[in-house]
């Protein structure tokens, strides 16, 4: 299991298409400091229907944006 399972089901149980986090609110609800390995894990996200679509040093946040899945054709 990933050291980030708790933050990956808190944001795939986000009503919302983003979400914006603080990296103390990722921290917070991940249960682990938010380290480099962070950029490597962040593509376990796909598999909750997310993705990080912003990641800002500078700024201390995380932005997530909800994949859209394409439409059924039929």
């Amino acid at each position: 299991m990933s050291k980030y399972h708790a933050l990956w089901e808190h944001i795939a149980k986000t009503p919302g298409p983003t979400l914006t986090l603080t990296f103390e609110e990722v921290e917070a609800m991940g249960g682990v400091p938010l380290d480099h390995s962070f950029l490597t894990y962040k593509k376990e996200l796909a598999a909750y229907s997310w993705q990080v679509e912003k990641f800002s040093m500078k700024k201390r946040i995380v932005a997530f944006l909800k994949r859209q899945e394409p439409a059924a054709s039929g």
